[in-house]
């Protein structure tokens, strides 16, 4: 496990900050780690899937559901929260809304060709490496070198 780093709301109120819930994808080749990142919608820099909770959803339950919505994964999270990282969430038009995510893995059986939004990002496996300079946000970028994948993925 990597230290945490210190949270940053970026110049929000404690009380405007949002949570979200984030997908580490990950699966064993050749005996080692990639991690799956995908395109955010506007600005396509290179993300996890991540989203808002759900009603009557587990934090891990929602991060599978983003991997499948964003990226077409078939696999099973686990329950046990990697870290949480903070990045400022620009919205158009709105003030920016401080966000942190809260990582959770997901190990992945199988990338679907058909998903929810498949015309508005692209998908990359990657090194824990290479995914760490791929990302924007330094935090996200720790918490996947650090990253080792549990015992146990369990479907959440």
């Amino acid at each position: 496990m990597v230290n945490q780093l210190p949270i940053s709301l970026h110049g929000g109120a404690k009380g405007s900050a949002r949570t979200q819930f984030g997908a580490l994808c990950w699966r064993r080749k050749a005996g080692k780690i990639q991690i799956l990142l995908v395109t955010s919608r506007r600005t396509k820099r290179w993300i996890v899937p991540k989203g808002w909770p759900m009603d009557g959803k587990t934090p891990a339950q929602c991060a599978l559901i983003e991997a499948w919505e964003e990226a077409g994964v078939v696999g099973g999270a686990s329950d046990a929260c990697v870290g949480v990282y903070s990045y400022a969430r620009l919205r158009e038009g709105e003030d920016i809304l401080p966000c942190l995510a809260m990582l959770y893995p997901v190990k992945v059986k199988r990338l679907k060709k058909k998903y929810p939004e498949v015309r508005d990002r692209r998908r990359k496996w990657v090194s824990r490496k290479k995914a760490a300079k791929m990302v924007q946000h330094k935090e996200l970028g720790k918490l996947i070198i650090g990253f080792s994948p549990p015992k146990r993925a369990s479907l959440a």
